[in-house]
């Protein structure tokens, strides 16, 4: 009788020492996917920032096109979606403007893009995750002329 009691004993569950070190593996394999899933999805928001400011330069080229000049600085972006009336006027303003759905895309951060024009040549910018000028990372800036 004491012999199968001892052998109960010893059948016992994992060791303290073994639940830690498969908590320790689990916790370093969850580590690594969080930072690939992280890092993968400012990567999507920077590549969908590119794709718009390139949505842009196409809707730019056709306002080009049809008015042989580019928005000015200070008519903006938003003459892509509604005939400017500041000077120099568009003449063959496209019905319904530049942009289909009659509004301007922003940025993956819901923020707009900045424009600047001069001497016929242009720049779309987008400050990044933080908002504010340089950074990097996701935070970088993103420009027409690095595309």
């Amino acid at each position: 009788m004491r012999q199968s009691l001892a052998k109960k004993q010893k059948q016992g569950g994992f060791t303290l020492i073994e639940v830690m070190v498969v908590i320790a593996i689990i916790g370093g394999i969850l580590a690594m996917v969080a930072t690939n899933i992280i890092g993968s999805a400012d990567q999507a928001r920077v590549d969908t920032t590119k794709n718009q400011i390139k949505l842009i330069e196409g809707a730019l080229d056709m306002y080009k096109l049809h008015n042989f000049r580019y928005p000015t600085t200070e008519q903006g972006l938003e003459a892509l979606v509604q005939k400017p009336s500041s000077s120099p006027e568009p003449k063959n303003y496209q019905n319904g403007g530049y942009l289909k759905g009659g509004k301007m895309p922003v940025d993956a951060w819901d923020n707009e893009f900045l424009y600047f024009e001069d001497k016929g040549k242009y720049e779309i910018i987008s400050l990044g995750s933080d908002q504010a000028e340089g950074g990097e990372g996701d935070a970088a800036d993103i420009s027409n002329l690095d595309i």
